[in-house]
């Protein structure tokens, strides 16, 4: 078994290597040269700072990790596309998440594989542990409940808190999506898009588009178009179905796909050639299923002006790491409780704009490794949290951050 990687393959044996041991570790700030310094970072000299934080718990923020430390979440139901395969096999993908969050965000974080799937321990697990960290990442935790787990944790934390694989993606898309309307000529609100795949990641790139301004959004699951009164569509679904498909479309792809302008792929099916030749002129295909899209962008360029994925392997990745580090770097840098629309917005505009200095049909989004996008990132989300200080960075009671 190989490993395609953007330079060479990565054989079987060089994975396994690499993860030996896991691919974490924790680092000391102060170093215990004599005992007059471990008297200072510890006993007895430890026992002022606690003093202070029993007296003034904001005092944590400064003298602990607590306000600067991302716990990434997840019970294994979703991981990548391998499905439910448990807590235990989950944990070398949050750890790989959480690497990703110290190298890109400069954040510490770290990984908590819970062996649950009820929603109530889950969220009572974190509100038990919510002096211990600064923000939670959810990760790889199953739709619907996804949905429902987000929802509640952002009414009982007072701490940014975040579906990566829901609003990363998203993010990431909107950004893509911006920088693909500019070399085609035509602007993005007045795209017509089809999201196929109506779990997390589709609906969330559905949501997140509409409040970006675009008005024609058609959304498919595995049963076909989501139309109001369908059967067998869950709450976030019917929603959803609410406010898209203004043509009043049904049925299937083939119904759905002729004339569009834009397809973001964010299912594991595949997607015949001939309905991508059935695009506008001039179509936008973002193929992100991994590790296989649900068509190859060599087929999808034949008919596409810009194509993307998910993978590393091809041009144009549209990857939630392109925004989730920089997010939470810029809402714990802002002292944000939520993660609001307006930092999402704000953060793929960050993108777009990192990709606008040599915008090509090939790079419509920044490389994922491009040092420039972070910081940005992170700048544009503190603005957007320091613009609304009046308080509205906490989300109002009765909404929901989702999607």
């Amino acid at each position: 078994m190989t490993v395609v990687g953007a330079n060479s393959p990565a054989t079987e044996a060089e994975v396994f290597a690499a993860h030996e041991g896991g691919k974490l570790s924790v680092g000391v700030t102060p170093e215990f040269h004599d005992s007059r310094a471990l008297s200072i970072a510890y006993t007895p000299g430890v026992a002022m700072v606690s003093e202070a934080i029993a007296k003034d718990p904001a005092l944590a923020l400064r003298y602990t990790w607590a306000g600067r430390l991302v716990v990434v979440i997840t019970d294994g139901t979703a991981v990548l596309g391998l499905g439910d395969v448990g807590p235990a096999a989950a944990l070398p993908v949050m750890e790989g998440k959480a690497a990703l969050l110290k190298q890109f965000g400069g954040l510490d974080a770290i990984p908590l594989v819970l062996d649950t799937k009820d929603v109530d321990e889950i969220v009572e697990t974190l509100v038990r542990l919510r002096p211990s960290f600064g923000a939670v990442s959810l990760e790889d935790v199953s739709a619907p409940r996804c949905f429902e787990l987000e929802d509640r944790l952002v009414r009982a934390l007072d701490c940014p808190v975040m579906h990566d694989d829901q609003h990363g993606t998203a993010i990431a898309v909107l950004a893509a999506l911006r920088g693909a309307s500019t070399v085609v000529g035509r602007p993005m609100t007045r795209q017509r898009v089809v999201v196929h795949g109506a779990g997390a990641a589709g609906i969330a790139c559905a949501r997140i588009l509409l409040a970006a301004g675009l008005t024609d959004v058609t959304v498919l699951d595995s049963r076909g178009i989501l139309v109001p009164g369908r059967a067998g569509m869950n709450p976030a679904k019917t929603a959803l179905a609410a406010v898209t498909n203004p043509r009043g479309l049904h049925g299937s792809l083939t119904q759905a796909l002729p004339g569009a302008d834009v397809f973001v792929g964010v299912s594991s099916s595949t997607v015949p050639e001939e309905l991508i030749a059935s695009m506008a002129p001039d179509a936008i295909v973002f193929a992100l299923s991994n590790p296989v899209p649900e068509i190859h962008p060599k087929a999808a360029a034949r008919y596409a002006a810009v194509v993307g994925t998910g993978g590393s392997d091809h041009p144009n990745q549209v990857i939630n790491t392109l925004a989730s580090p920089g997010i939470y770097r810029g809402a714990l840098d802002a002292g944000a409780t939520r993660i609001t629309e307006a930092m999402k917005l704000a953060a793929a505009e960050a993108i777009a704009e990192v990709a606008a200095a040599d915008l090509a049909p090939d790079r419509v989004v920044p490389h994922s490794l491009d040092p420039r996008v972070m910081p940005a990132v992170a700048d544009a989300v503190a603005r957007a949290v320091l613009g609304n200080c009046s308080g509205a960075d906490a989300a109002a009671p009765g909404t929901s951050t989702t999607g």
